[in-house]
């Protein structure tokens, strides 16, 4: 439940081992590990967190959560001075390296500012994690697998003892609130390829995890049911303060023709007759669909603080 630790607090003194950091090369160990479970725990632990509340309600705001806005608005402002460059091409705009080539240089330094200074040892592996989490800028694509490393750059950040349990509701309508629009902005601004992307079977060319969190959100709501999600009015007035129909507004900003055609799963879903139905099936669905696939999950990235190593307890 929401109340347990979110990861055993790492000893203070903690060394990071020189290994380099591995790749996911097979599947059934990767499910099996300490990894798995941590990650799993961490989104299942803020699902639970953020169940029946708003994102405008009220919650404790930390030092760090502001230190860690402060870097995702450090990422949106490079966006404004990296203006996409004239090409033949529509999609993938190169300047999107350029971007990401300002980000791979200063992430380190960047992940510093949110961490204390006796864990600072921490900063390389953490960062790792911030830079897989922002799109591919070889392919200048972006997805699920990206989505998940920005996740587990959250849970390192647990792990380590930066961020503390009574930060869940922060931790995801805060920072990762704030992480999803910079990356909206990214998609929009160099028209990033979603990466891994099953087309119209799959739930969102881009996210997942807001889907998950936002469905939670919306649990034993007294009169938003499932079927209203396709309802623009209902987005509209409402998406403010919940983060499925933040998504679905996007969705309709970024597609045109009827919903039913181009987010046929999503459509699917708002035939399901509660909330709690909805969040319990993306769970499942992102388990088989994101986490379980090896196209998204190969580049995942394990060492110390997300061990590959087969869970212990």
């Amino acid at each position: 439940g929401a109340s347990e630790e979110m990861a055993p607090p790492l000893q203070q003194n903690f060394m990071i081992p020189k290994k380099e950091i591995n790749m996911v090369s097979d599947m059934a160990k990767w499910k099996r590990s300490q990894a798995y479970a941590d990650y799993m725990g961490f989104i299942l632990t803020l699902n639970e967190g953020v169940r029946g509340k708003k994102l405008t309600c009220d919650y404790k705001v930390s030092e760090p959560i502001e230190k860690l806005v402060a870097l995702l608005n450090t990422l949106d402002r490079w966006i404004d001075e990296t203006p996409p460059v004239d090409q033949p091409s529509r999609f993938g705009n190169k300047a999107f390296r350029t971007w990401y080539a300002k980000l791979d240089q200063e992430a380190e330094k960047l992940v510093a500012t949110v961490i204390p200074k006796h864990l600072a040892a921490a900063a390389p592996e953490v960062a790792v994690y911030l830079k897989e989490s922002v799109g591919n800028s070889t392919r200048i694509d972006y997805g699920t697998g990206h989505e998940a490393a920005f996740a587990a750059f959250l849970c390192c950040l647990c792990k380590i003892g930066v961020l503390r349990v009574d930060d869940q509701m922060a931790i995801v309508f805060k920072v990762f609130n704030r992480y999803l629009e910079v990356m909206r902005k990214l998609q929009k601004t160099y028209r990033m390829e979603p990466a891994g992307s099953q087309g119209v079977w799959g739930l969102d060319d881009f996210q997942f995890l807001p889907f998950i969190w936002g469905s939670s959100q919306l649990i034993d709501h007294p009169n938003l049911e499932p079927r209203h999600f396709v309802d623009e009015k209902v987005v509209n007035e409402n998406h403010k303060d919940y983060m499925f129909l933040e998504c679905i507004l996007f969705i309709t900003e970024m597609k045109t023709g009827p919903f039913a055609e181009h987010s046929n799963q999503l459509w699917n879903i708002s035939a399901v007759p509660s909330w709690s139905k909805v969040n319990q099936g993306l769970i499942r669905m992102y388990k088989a669909e994101c986490l379980e696939k090896f196209p998204v999950i190969q580049h995942f990235k394990f060492g110390s603080l997300l061990p590959i190593q087969p869970v212990t307890s």
